[in-house]
This record gives structure tokens, sequence and C-alpha cells, in this order.
């Protein structure tokens, strides 16, 4: 991740941390051994071993996290260990009691020599959740272990002891010497064995944070390392069936980089940034959870094999962007309950809005400003975020939301902060820019806060939003006060006035079976027929056929239709084109009526967000200033 500089920053991270001390619990420096044998998977599980060391105490606890950084909800990951057991020295069997689904206490600690256990992967259980036990991680945060692909998010194979978080870890990882191994931990060793079929690669982390905060990835992998900038990218791809390849989405991630390195200007970066991508196909035990988990300076994304090369370039420019943003919050910018994490039972930060919401701005805002997307696709980007937004509680405090993000019923809202959360920066933004005569940006406010604050130093969460007022305006004070602390829904159309931007009925293309974002037919299951709904009226095409409501979908070229079948030909419509014939009968009020014709471009008509054109100057010249700089 940082090779030498991680030493540094690491050291620098224990000394600015929690005022803790070690403790008594270890009586030397070393380091916590540790090791995982991918060589030796048993019935699908891994074997791992820890060596603390020697303690001093005679009762001592070893946990997996409950709850991960960067995730809202609870993971247990303790949930996937097996046949946890402790040795001593002479390799007796030490009493281990397991006291809630994550910790292990461990008696006579004194002579504790290592513990073994083997590790479950979470992907497997996606479609088969343990008995009575809440649902599994998110993929991107899970794990994986297949004969040629293994998904090492170390928190699901690595502990900690409780005052020993801060402790170094080397990790030790064994696997066969075919196997690709990707991860930016610090590599300190690789040993091939005698006849040259496995390797062990050592690896050196600071402190815990380090293991939980760099994923790896081994097997049968495709990988492309490159330069954007002064960062090296390391993009590894895992698809099954060698659908696609990391050379095959290089020139995206290159772009996509290169942009948001432009858009981010001088503010510090990272040396290394890894991108993780595990392409699913579909499989009983492929990971069914499709985004991505951000970490300090990597993210692991999930996403579906079956899509086609555009449309997975198009979704890694939308998630990768995202996480990589996430250098500048919470990587640069984050609070307490960010930096002292307590994997166990953590508090969380009020402050969702900006980690997550900010970040998520910032995704979709570099596009247009840099000239990746247009103003129109932009904005209906924005239009579509507004829409999604409604579907949550916009009465909800987000700072509140944000600290009891665990609990019902903010759990249940998670969703909005990329959604209202991304509005809440696009507020922001045009009102920094507005005050300072567009000299000032969201984007510069968190490079101001980076600069007081930064990796190693965190903010008061409860203090934040003053320190922030005291360095803007008053008006964004009365906008944090009122819908980011307040629970007022927030009247985006007055921030739109700002920039000459407005609602307006805009006709754009549609498909064949939708108008708008509404599928135009319907299935009536009692009479077992598929029929046309009344959105077919804002579908141009077929308007001009006459298709009216309530008509029956009976016949589609050739296709009897029923509910039965009823996907099939959905899908076969979806990928109509313009100047395909089609041979289509429906059924009114009892007759037949046929359509036989040749396709042509479907149109429809919403009422969405678009560039004034009776803008004034002050409009068009804040306007200029939001998506041009």
């Amino acid at each position: 991740m940082r090779y030498i500089s991680l030493i540094a920053i690491s050291i620098l991270l224990f000394t600015c941390g929690s005022s803790k001390s070690i403790g008594n619990d270890l009586a030397t420096v070393n380091p916590i051994v540790t090791s995982i044998n991918l060589s030796k998977v048993i019935n699908d599980k891994v074997p791992v071993v820890i060596n603390p060391g020697r303690f001093s105490q005679d009762t001592v606890v070893y946990r997996l996290p409950r709850v991960i950084q960067g995730s809202y909800d609870v993971s247990d990951f303790g949930r996937y260990i097996e046949n946890l057991r402790a040795y001593d020295y002479s390799g007796k069997e030490l009493a281990v009691s397991k006291i809630d689904p994550n910790s292990w206490t461990i008696i006579d600690a004194t002579n504790l020599d290592k513990i073994e256990y083997l590790v479950n992967d979470t992907f497997d259980q996606e479609n088969k959740p343990l008995a009575d036990e809440p649902e599994v991680p998110f993929s991107p945060g899970g794990t994986n272990i297949e004969p040629n692909d293994f998904v090492l998010n170390l928190h699901g194979f690595i502990g900690y002891f409780d005052s020993l978080k801060d402790a170094q870890y080397t990790l030790d990882v064994t696997a066969p010497s075919t196997f690709k191994r990707t991860s930016a931990l610090q590599t300190t060793n690789s040993v091939t064995s005698a006849d040259g079929t496995q390797m062990t690669t050592s690896y050196f982390a600071p402190r815990y944070f380090d293991i939980t905060d760099n994923p790896m990835m081994y097997g049968d992998l495709d990988v492309e390392e490159f330069m954007v900038g002064d960062i090296n990218i390391v993009l590894s791809v895992y698809s099954p069936n060698k659908i696609h390849t990391a050379e095959s989405l290089k020139e995206t991630i290159f772009k996509m980089m290169q942009a948001q390195k432009a858009y981010l200007g001088d503010i510090d970066s990272t040396p290394r940034y890894d991108i993780y991508l595990y392409l699913s196909d579909g499989s009983e035990t492929a990971p069914k959870g499709f985004g991505a988990l951000e970490h300090h300076t990597s993210t692991v994304v999930v996403l579906r094999e079956s899509s086609s090369k555009e449309q997975l370039a198009a979704s890694m420019i939308d998630v990768v962007a995202h996480e990589f943003f996430h250098i500048v919050t919470p990587l640069s910018v984050h609070s307490e309950d960010v930096h002292y994490f307590d994997y166990n039972d953590p508090t969380f930060s009020k402050h969702l809005w900006m980690y997550e919401g900010v970040t998520e701005y910032f995704a979709q805002h570099f596009q247009v400003y840099e000239g990746l997307v247009d103003t129109k696709t932009y904005l209906a980007t924005l239009d579509q975020q507004i829409n999604y937004s409604k579907r949550y509680n916009d009465t909800m405090s987000f700072t509140e939301m944000s600290e009891n993000i665990i609990d019902e019923p903010y759990a249940a809202n998670y969703g909005n902060v990329y959604q209202k959360g991304a509005l809440i920066g696009l507020c922001i933004d045009i009102l920094m820019r507005k005050e300072s005569d567009g000299n000032r940006s969201m984007l510069s406010l968190m490079k101001e806060l980076s600069n007081t604050y930064g990796k190693e130093k965190p903010f008061n969460d409860d203090a934040i939003i003053e320190e922030i007022i005291e360095m803007t305006y008053p008006s964004i004070g009365a906008f944090l006060n009122t819908h980011v602390i307040g629970d007022a829904p927030i009247d985006y159309e007055t921030y739109f006035e700002m920039v000459g931007v407005h609602y307006e009925d805009i006709k754009i293309e549609a498909l064949f079976i939708q108008s708008g974002n509404a599928l135009i037919l319907e299935a009536d299951l009692e009479n077992r027929t598929i029929f046309f709904n009344g959105e077919v009226s804002g579908n141009s095409f077929w308007k001009e056929q006459g298709i009216l409501e309530r008509d029956i979908l009976t016949i589609v070229n050739g296709i009897n239709v029923s509910p039965d079948n009823a996907n099939t030909v959905l899908k076969q419509m979806y990928n109509w084109k313009v100047g395909d014939d089609i041979d289509v009968t429906v059924m009114r009020d009892g007759n037949p009526v046929q359509i036989k014709t040749k396709l042509t471009q479907a149109y429809t008509v919403y009422n969405g967000l678009a560039i004034k054109d009776n803008a004034t100057m002050a409009q068009v010249k804040l306007r200029d200033a939001w998506l041009k700089g």
C-alpha cells in the first residue's frame, strides 16, 4: 500500500492514537505472528494459526470483528470460524469458551503458545444463510474460498486481542506457486518450497487496522499495473469464465482516474491504489451483493460477469470513482469514531453526509467537470438522485441517522446517504461558489479540512459543524443546521435557480417496453394475460400504432404470450432495435388487432432538470463555475 512510508504512517497512527497503552497482556514487543494456508483447504475451509507471543495475564479475549470500517451493518465474522483451539507450549489444549458470536476467552493465557482454527467463506453462505443468524456480510466485504480464487478480506481471517490492536502483525500466506497474488501490504519475504509447488509470501502490518485495511486476492487472476500521474494503479480481475480481462478495463480505469486526479488537483493522494474486481457468474456459490467496499487506498468490487464490456466499464466508473474519492474522506478528513474504531462495539460518526454523501457527489460531479459526460447527462443523474431520495424518510435528521445507523428506523434509511447525502454536497457546493464569486467550492472546503486535520488527526464529531461554519459563510451554517442537523426537507429548486437550471418537459429516447422509467406492460394473473397499462400513452411508438390502455398482448413475433413466458417476451422486446420488423397482435374488446410494421425510434416526455434558456448573466456565470470551473 505504501511500502516504506506505510511503517512511518502507522507509527504516527500508533503515537497519535488512543491513550491506552498495550498494557500487560504482552511481555514482549514482538509482532503477533499469523499464517493462512491456502494449500491446505479442508472442506472448503482455510486453516489459520495465530501466535501472539507470551502473555502475562491469566485470561485473554480473542475476537473477530463484529463490524468493519466502511460497512454500516453488523457482519459478525466470528460466525465463520470453526474448531478454534488454543495450545500451550507443550502442545496441550487450553480451556477456551465462546462468549459471543465473535469472541473467545482463553484461560491460562500465560502458557498460551498459539491459536488454530478454520475459516469458512461468506460467499458460499449468501444463498444459504446460517440458521437463525442475520444476513451474511455485503459481498465486497466478504471472503471467498475456491480452488482457483481466494478473496482475502483479512478481517474475515485474522482477529485481535482486546488490548493489542496496536500491536504489529506478521502474516505468512502459503499458496500454490502458480497462483497470482496481489496485496498492498508490505511484502517482507517470499519462499518457494523445495519441490517448487508452493510459495509462502510474508507480509508486515504495523497494527490491526492495517490487517483490516489491506485486502488480498490469490488465484487465477488477471493483473494490470500502470501509472496515473504519480499513483501506481494495480487492477486485479477474477473472471471465472474469462469473459473480461484487466487489459480490457485498463483504458477505462486510466481515463477515469486521470480525470479524478485533475479534479482533485493538489490534494494529498496515495502512492498506490489497488482495485480488486471479482466478477460473479451467478452460480450457486457466487456472490450476489454487487457494489464495492472502501479501504483507505484500495477497494474490493463485485459486479456481474454477464455484463457487456460497455456495461461493465460504466459500472466501474461509477463504483470505483466513488471508492477512490474516499482518499479525501474519510482518509484525510474523519472523526475520532473512525480513527479509533472499535470492531466489537463501535460508535458511529454523525457525518455520513460527508463520508458517503460528499464522496458520491464528487464521484458524479467530476464526470461533468472533467468532460467525461455532458451537462444533460449529469442533470439527469441529479434528477434521479432526487427522485430516489424521496423513497426514504425525507424528514429524518442526517446527523441523528448517521450516529445510529445500525439501529432501526435509521438502518432502513442508510441508502439515502448516496442520494440525499450527495445532494447535500451539491447544495453546499453551489452555495460555496455563490458566496465566493466562484472561488471556493465543496472540494476546496474538503481540502481546507484536510490541511487542518489529515490522515493522522481526527476531528471532534460534535464540533466539526461549527468549525465548518466558522470557515465558510452564514448561509452554509443555516443550511447545515436546517437540513443536516435539522430534519427539514431540501427545496432543491432554490439551489438550481441560483445556477439557471429548472424543471421542464424533456423529450428523450425510450425503450419499446417503457415510458420514462415505468414499464408499459403488466400481468393479470387472475385472467392469465399481459396487458398495456396507462403508461403506454407516453411511448410515442405505441401511441402512433394506436395501442390503448388495457389492450391485451397476445402474440409477439409468433410467440403466444402468457404470464409464464412474459419475462422471455419482455427480454426480446427490450432488445428490439430501430429498423427491426415486428408482428404483434393485441386483443381489444374481444377482437384481435394486428400490428405489422418496422420499428421506429420511440420517445417519451418527462419533467426533468434542464438549462434555462433565459438564465441571467449571474446565473450563467455561477453555473459555469459549478460545471466547468
